[in-house]
């Protein structure tokens, strides 16, 4: 049973970080990344944040969503 309330709590995370990567993404000129954590579960942050991609989040990324806004 505990692994189970542990899957669907991952799940959960995921698909709330997912949903905050796709609204930022309607927004930003950068990728909004989901990453998973052992403590935190999945989280959302935006490309656009770091200079460089620390290879420590990148190694961690499960999705990505391109973000949508175009220069001109």
């Amino acid at each position: 049973m505990a692994t189970l309330t542990q899957s669907v709590q991952s799940s959960d995370s995921y698909f709330e970080a997912l949903a905050v990567a796709e609204r930022r993404a309607l927004h930003s000129f950068f990728d909004q990344h989901v990453v998973e954590d052992d403590d935190l579960g999945h989280f959302a942050f935006d490309e656009g944040d770091y200079n460089a991609l620390p290879v420590h989040l990148a190694n961690r990324i499960v999705h990505t969503v391109p973000g949508v806004m175009l220069e001109f």
